[in-house]
This record gives C-alpha cells, structure tokens and sequence, in this order.
C-alpha cells in the first residue's frame, strides 16, 4: 500500500509540476527516480499515463482520468490529517515561507524562530527575496506580501498592519544641501532608487491639500534592497524612501534624520498569504497566528 501511495504522490507532482526535473527537485529525489516511479505505477496499471518528449510532456486521456481521481483521493488524505491535527496542540513538519528581503529579516524571521524554538518538531524553511512567488508552483505554505495583492483570487490572505514609508537622509547630505520642508521642495535632490528588473517607480507623496504628486530626483545610485538603500543613504549618496520601522533603526543612532515622514507617503498593506485550502495544516495556523500577534507592534511608528 506505502509503494502505491508513494507511486501516487509522484505521479500528481510530475502533472502538477509540469516536468520530471521540477518534481524530483520539490521531492528531494533524482529524475531518474522519479521516471522509474512512474514507469512502475503505468506498468502496474497496465496503461500509459503520460506522453513523453524530451521537451514536453502531456497526459494522455486514461493518465487525466487517473490524475483527476488521485487528487481526490489525496484531498481526502489532506482532510484526515487535518481532522487529526485540530485535535493536536504540537504543529511539526515542514513550513516554506517566502519573505521580502529586509522585512523577512529584520521582522519575520525573529518570529517564526521564536515559534520554531517553542515547537521542536516544527521545521522552518524561509526564503529571502523581493519577487512574488507562486506558492504553488514553487511549493510554498505561506508568503509575506507587502502592497497589492495581485493574485488574490488564488490566495487566501490575513493582514498583518501597514507598512508606512519615510524619507531621510544622512546628517551630512542636509548639512550640505538643506532639509526640504514640502513635497514641491524635494525636486531636483539626489535620491537613491529602488530599482527592481532595470526598472524603478517614481516616488508619490502627499502635498499639504492631499493631492498625489510625483517627485523627481537625481538618481545616481539604484539598489534592489532598502536595507542597501539605506546604507548608501548613510554614506551621504542622498535622499531614502524607507519603510519607517526600518528608517526609525538608524535615526536611533543618528545615522539618518527623517526629512520627510509617514504622513506624506501613501502605505501599504501587509499580508500573510497561502494557498486556497479547505483544510488549513496547524503549522501554518500557528504561523500566521504568531505574526498576527507580534508584526503590528515591530512596525508600529
């Protein structure tokens, strides 16, 4: 029974992962030991389930009968253990989560550690990085997002607070080119770009009556990581855009000064997302519930 679940498993990542190499690589196994997986469950079955070219494969019509059914199948696997684990208080397992670069870092890693040192059999698995990643492509529990949810429909989300921006400057850049008192007034300074793909969003503030409008600043200097951005703004390279919970570390230690706060700046929206589920794993409730309790105080001014 282990050797036709096991042969089940793998069948549904090679259609759901769309090749033998992206299924082996999630699965933790070689190519070769997936296509012998599945050389084995069409020899037990008697039939062929995949059409199979060195550049693509397809299911053939039996193989989407069989695919539709082992999904069900496993659903209902999924809904066992879901159903056993609302009766546990001990999450365990795996959790990816997927997190933007300096929030990840500063804010939600030192969470979900604390979680993990409270839970030994919870494994932790935290990715780094600025993009948007597709949780289900690429196997994640849970992500971080910071503005639109451009894939809500897919996701189910919990917000975590709002990030509000700042901008600052190190002591030296004012000293020599003065502290800009209206949004008008910051045309014309050096700025430091946050720049992703080649490609970086002119800054939008706040005027005094409530209108949007564009900045435009000198930008010698364009950086992928506001922590980055930050450390080139304290060696004087000109005007951040920062998150203020980030900005507020380094105005403690008078690094930067805050040139223009978060009234200004238009916030946004955080939020915890995973994928559409009817059955949410306990490790991923007690994540999102741990965030939930601890982000809007580390974010708060």
């Amino acid at each position: 029974m282990s050797d036709k679940l096991h042969g089940v498993t793998t069948f549904v990542q090679v259609v759901e992962s769309g090749s033998f190499a992206l299924a082996a690589e999630r699965m933790n196994l070689t190519r070769s030991a997936v296509g012998k997986v599945i050389a084995r469950l069409e020899s037990r079955l008697g039939v062929r389930l995949l059409h199979r070219t060195t550049r693509s494969q397809s299911l053939t019509e039996d193989g989407q009968t069989y695919y539709d059914r082992c999904v069900r199948a496993l659903a209902e696997l999924d809904a066992a253990e879901a159903d056993l684990e609302s009766g546990r208080r001990e999450p365990r397992g795996r959790l990816r989560v997927s997190v933007p670069i300096a929030f990840g870092h500063l804010c939600v890693a030192p969470v979900l550690l604390r979680l993990a040192s409270r839970h030994p059999q919870l494994q932790i698995d935290i990715s780094f990085s600025d993009r948007a990643v597709d949780l289900v492509e690429e196997g994640f529990d849970l992500a971080i997002r910071i503005g639109e949810l451009r894939d809500s429909v897919s996701l189910a989300a919990r917000r975590l607070g709002m990030q509000y921006s700042s901008i600052g400057a190190a002591p030296s850049y004012v000293a020599r080119h003065g502290l800009p008192a209206r949004p008008e007034e910051l045309d014309g300074h050096a700025g430091i770009a946050y720049s992703r793909a080649g490609a970086s969003s002119p800054w939008q503030v706040r005027d005094i009556d409530g209108q949007v409008r564009q900045v435009h600043i000198q930008r010698q200097v364009s950086l992928d990581d506001v922590q980055a951005i930050a450390a080139a703004a304290i060696e004087g390279f000109g005007l951040a855009w920062l998150p203020s919970w980030l900005l507020s570390r380094y105005e403690k230690t008078g690094e930067l000064v805050v040139v223009m706060n978060s009234c200004g700046m238009l916030p946004q929206d955080i939020h915890a997302v995973w994928p559409q589920t009817r059955y949410l794993p306990l490790k991923t409730r007690r994540a999102i519930d741990a965030l939930v309790a601890e982000i809007p105080g580390m974010i708060a001014g």
